[in-house]
C-alpha cells in the first residue's frame, strides 16, 4: 500500500508541476528522484538507474524520431503535404469531402506530427469551408481524427516507438497491427461525429490566406511516394520475414525495412525529388533540417526524462507489484494497460508523457501475462488519447484555431479523442481474439 502511496503522491506532484507549467523535461526528473529516494533504491543505484533510463529509452529510437521530423518538414517545406491534400480532394469531390479529407488526415498524419500535420492542414479546412459554405467542424473533425489516429497508434510518432522500444514489439507488425485498428477508429471519430457535430458551427476566423495552397507545388505520385515510402519499406520486411526463405534477397529486405533504414532512405529521397531535383540549394534544405532537429528536440528531452521516470518504477520493483494487481484483480492485461495509461493521460495531459509512464507501469505485464506485445503497444496508444481536456496543448490549439468556447471545444475535440480511445480498444480485444 505504502508503494501505491509513493506513486500517487509522484503522479500528483506530477500534475501540480504540469499545471503550473513546468516544463515536462524538468518536472519529470524533479518528480523521478524523490519517487525512487521513497521507494527504497538507494542513491548510489539511483544514479545507475538514471543512466539506465537515458540510455535504454534513446537507443534506438533517437534516430528514429529524428529522421521522421525531418521526413515530416521536407513533405511540409516543398508542399508535398498540400499536394496530397488537394489530389485527393479533387478526386472525391465535394460530395465525398468528408472522406477525403479523412484519408489527408492519415496520409499526411503518417510520417508528420500531430501538430505539424494539423498546421498544414487547417488552411486547407479553412479554404474549403469558405468555397463549399460547409460547417467548419464537419470538415475539421475527419482531418484531425486521422492526424490523432496516426499519433498515437503509428510508428514512426514518439508514442508508439517508444512503447515498441520498452515492449520488444516488432515495429513492423506494429505499424500493420495499427493501421488495422486505426480504420474503424478513424470513420466512427471522423466522418460519423463529424455529421453530428454540425450544429457547432462557429464563426470562421481570419487567418490564412490562399497564397499557400496557390504555390507551385510538386507532382502528386512523387508526393504520395515519398511520403508513404517508410511505411512501404517496412511493409515489405514484414512480408519478406514471413514469406521468403533464408538467403540475401530475404537480408536485404529485412535490412531495408528496419525503421531506422526505412526513413534514411525516404528522407534521402525526400531532400533529393522534393528539394534538389525542384532547385532548391543545398542551403535551404540544410535549414529545412536544423528547423526540424530543433523542433524536435525538446520531444526528445521529454521522452529521455520520461524513461528516466519508468526505470525508477521497473527498478524499484513497481511493475511486479502492478503486475501481481492485475492479477488479483483478475482483469485482462490489454484492459489493464489501457486503463492506466487513460488514467494517467486524464491526469497529466500529455499523451507522450502518459505513453512513457504507462510503460513502466504495465512494461512486466507483457512477459508475465503473455499478451501479445505489439497489441500492448496499441492499448497503450488508445488509453493515452482519453479525455483530453484543458491541460492538453491540442485542446486549447483545436479551440483557438477554429474559434471555439470551451463548451463547443468539450463536446468536439474532448468527444472525438475519448471515441479513438474507446473503439481503439476495441479494435486490440478484437484483434487479440483474431489472433490467438
Amino acid at each position: 500500500m505504502v508503494t501505491f502511496l509513493v506513486i500517487a503522491a509522484a503522479i500528483a506532484l506530477q500534475i501540480f508541476l504540469t499545471a503550473r507549467k513546468l516544463s515536462p523535461f524538468l518536472s519529470l526528473l524533479v518528480v523521478a528522484i524523490p519517487m525512487g529516494l521513497a521507494l527504497g533504491i538507494a542513491p548510489q543505484d539511483l544514479l545507475k538507474t538514471i543512466d539506465a533510463g537515458v540510455g535504454s529509452t534513446l537507443s534506438g529510437l533517437a534516430l528514429v524520431i529524428v529522421l521522421g521530423a525531418i521526413l515530416g518538414k521536407v513533405l511540409e517545406e516543398s508542399g508535398a503535404a498540400e499536394k496530397i491534400a488537394a489530389t485527393l480532394i479533387g478526386r472525391f469531390g465535394e460530395g465525398n469531402i468528408q472522406w477525403a479529407l479523412l484519408l489527408t488526415g492519415f496520409l499526411v498524419g503518417i510520417p508528420l506530427y500531430f501538430n505539424a500535420g494539423f498546421i498544414i492542414l487547417v488552411p486547407l479546412i479553412f479554404s474549403l469551408a469558405r468555397q463549399t459554405g460547409l460547417p467548419v467542424l464537419y470538415l475539421a473533425i475527419p482531418t484531425v481524427a486521422s492526424l490523432s489516429t496516426t499519433h498515437c497508434f503509428l510508428p514512426p510518432h514518439p508514442g508508439p516507438v517508444v512503447l515498441v522500444n520498452a515492449f520488444g514489439a516488432d515495429m513492423g507488425r506494429t505499424l500493420l497491427y495499427g493501421i488495422v485498428m486505426a480504420m474503424p477508429a478513424v470513420v466512427f471519430a471522423g466522418p460519423f461525429l463529424g455529421r453530428r457535430m454540425q450544429g457547432i458551427n462557429p464563426p470562421l476566423p481570419d487567418l490564412f490566406t490562399s497564397t499557400t495552397l496557390h504555390k507551385e507545388l510538386p507532382g502528386a505520385w512523387c508526393s504520395f511516394l515519398v511520403a508513404l515510402s517508410p511505411v512501404l519499406l517496412i511493409s515489405v520486411s514484414v512480408a519478406a520475414d514471413a514469406l521468403l526463405p533464408e538467403g540475401r534477397v530475404r537480408t536485404a529486405l529485412l535490412f531495408l525495412g528496419n525503421p531506422t533504414v526505412a526513413l534514411l532512405i525516404s528522407t534521402l529521397a525526400a531532400f533529393w525529388w522534393l528539394g534538389y531535383r525542384r532547385g532548391v540549394g543545398l542551403g535551404e534544405q540544410t535549414r529545412w533540417l536544423n528547423a526540424a532537429i530543433s523542433g524536435i528536440a525538446v520531444i526528445l528531452l521529454i521522452i529521455t526524462a520520461g524513461g528516466v521516470f519508468k526505470q525508477v518504477l521497473v527498478d524499484s520493483g513497481v511493475g511486479a507489484r502492478i503486475a501481481a494487481l492485475s492479477a488479483t484483480w483478475q482483469m485482462p492485461p490489454l484492459v489493464f494497460a489501457w486503463l492506466a495509461t487513460a488514467v494517467l493521460r486524464v491526469m497529466i495531459g500529455s499523451a507522450t508523457v502518459a505513453v512513457i509512464t504507462a510503460a513502466g507501469v504495465v512494461g512486466p505485464l507483457v512477459g508475465t501475462s503473455g499478451a501479445s506485445p505489439e497489441l500492448m503497444v496499441l492499448a497503450v496508444g488508445a488509453g493515452s488519447v482519453f479525455g483530453s481536456h484543458v491541460n492538453d496543448s491540442a485542446f486549447w490549439m483545436f479551440k483557438e484555431f477554429f474559434n471555439l468556447s470551451m463548451k463547443q471545444t468539450f463536446a468536439s475535440w474532448t468527444v472525438m479523442e475519448s471515441s479513438i480511445s474507446l473503439v481503439g480498444l476495441a479494435g486490440v480485444l478484437l484483434l487479440d481474439l483474431v489472433l490467438r
